[in-house]
């Protein structure tokens, strides 16, 4: 098979880098321990096409040089937060690689908690936090970096004050309106600061637990006005942050038909389904 093309080929876009970096780091202070459990991805975007081109690799760093850097700089600076933990390693890739203008930095923090002594803790034992993951992405150029903070499989319902109803209907509408139902839903938000010099902990707590106050609040129309109700809240009250998205799947919980057996639902009795479901995402900007 020929090598080169008769027509004229261009790369429009490339990246490379490894994915699934698994990292736990165990802080040990006395008897107390803390955990960091991380997956972490890494993406170069740069002047490498003639490493697809040509097969040249003289400015192609190895992706398991990648992998082993993760690990040396969480070793020598800690993997502290993952939004400053992932600044840290691309600040060390840009100055380092000059055919190197974008690194993308993913970061998935696996939460672990201390388990519970009576009133006290365990200081070595853990149990996972789940199936809810804190979430990062940091983009380092030539110019500066960007952070990206967020939350994914954040499973919350309220049980009323959610309705859907006065929509289209057509011969293949069965879907019965209602103004009392369960909504459910396993939450993916990020969102991007403004500046990425804030306190990336407590400021993901405050987000967090301004959306999960939303939600509860919220007197819902549909999945779809809740959504921008949470974003509206979030962007209206924390000034850091610039942007928010969110993806909410709708999942389903169907009151079961207790007639046949002589008996009534009285809005208690349901079947969860997650398969197939809605699937609502938005954007909110400043």
């Amino acid at each position: 098979m020929p090598t080169n093309s008769p027509n004229k080929i261009t790369l429009s876009s490339t990246s490379y880098g490894k994915s699934r970096i698994r990292l736990v780091q165990v802080s040990r202070r006395g008897d107390r321990h803390d955990i960091r459990d991380l997956t972490v991805a890494i993406a170069f975007e740069g002047e490498y096409d003639t490493s697809y081109t040509e097969g040249d690799n003289r400015d192609v760093l190895p992706t398991d040089t990648m992998k082993n850097t993760v690990y040396a700089l969480a070793a020598r600076d800690r993997a502290g937060e993952p939004e400053a933990f992932g600044m840290i390693v691309g600040r060390h890739f840009i100055e380092r690689n000059p055919k190197l203008t974008r690194v993308h930095v993913d970061l998935i923090d696996h939460g672990w908690s201390h388990i519970a002594d009576g009133a006290r803790e365990h200081g070595q034992a853990f149990v996972r936090r789940g199936p809810e993951a804190r979430t990062a992405r940091v983009v380092t150029d030539r110019k500066g970096a960007s952070a990206t903070a967020g939350v994914t499989d954040l499973i919350i319902m309220k049980t009323s004050r959610s309705a859907f109803e006065a929509y289209p209907r057509d011969e293949f509408t069965t879907l019965p309106e209602t103004k009392d139902r369960l909504l459910a839903t396993a939450l993916t938000a990020t969102w991007t600061y403004t500046d990425p010099d804030v306190d990336f902990g407590p400021m993901f707590r405050t987000v967090r637990s301004t959306l999960l106050d939303a939600f509860a609040r919220h007197d819902s129309l549909s999945v779809q006005h809740t959504l921008y109700a949470m974003g509206d809240v979030v962007l209206n009250t924390i000034d850091q942050v610039e942007s928010i998205s969110l993806e909410m799947p709708n999942r389903h919980h169907l009151p079961i038909d207790l007639t046949r057996f002589g008996m009534e639902n009285r809005n208690e009795i349901f079947v969860a389904t997650e398969e197939p479901h809605g699937l609502i995402k938005a954007t909110l900007s400043r």
